[in-house]
């Protein structure tokens, strides 16, 4: 199996692709499954040819979940962080923590428009690790 750490710098509520990244480490046939290593962060695979679908989902989710200085949000008690702490959490946990992607000869089996991103909730700047196994596939061997 191989594994791999990677590091995304963010800076503030946005996605942040990184398929290029996972593309260029990649290698052979199997899975390669990501795990971001935060509670305040998550992993999607998204169209990535028009910027506005990024902005979109990003303006979606705060609309969703707003900071806990809403008025609709008053009912928080984790605030240790700031306004933008306990939502975070929330989003992440609506949003998912991992992903697997197949892999084939080599590329990942992406379709044409879609590509990897790290999704930041946070305010202030983050680096978010993101650790990386693919896993082969180990095909029996016929005599």
């Amino acid at each position: 199996m191989l594994q791999k750490t990677f590091t995304i710098q963010t800076n503030g509520p946005r996605l942040y692709e990184f398929t290029d990244q996972i593309a260029q480490w990649v290698q052979g046939n199997g899975l390669v499954n990501l795990f971001v290593q935060h509670s305040s962060a998550s992993l999607l695979i998204q169209e990535n040819a028009d910027r506005d679908v990024r902005s979109d989902l990003t303006a979606f989710f705060d609309r969703l979940v707003p900071p806990a200085t809403h008025p609709s949000m008053s009912y928080l008690t984790h605030l240790y962080e700031g306004a933008d702490d306990m939502p975070a959490h929330i989003k992440a946990a609506l949003l998912p923590t991992f992903l697997t992607i197949p892999l084939h000869e080599g590329q990942l089996a992406l379709g044409t428009w879609q590509g990897i991103y790290l999704v930041e909730h946070r305010v202030a700047p983050h680096q978010r690790r993101v650790f990386a196994s693919v896993l082969r596939d180990q095909l029996p061997v016929h005599l």
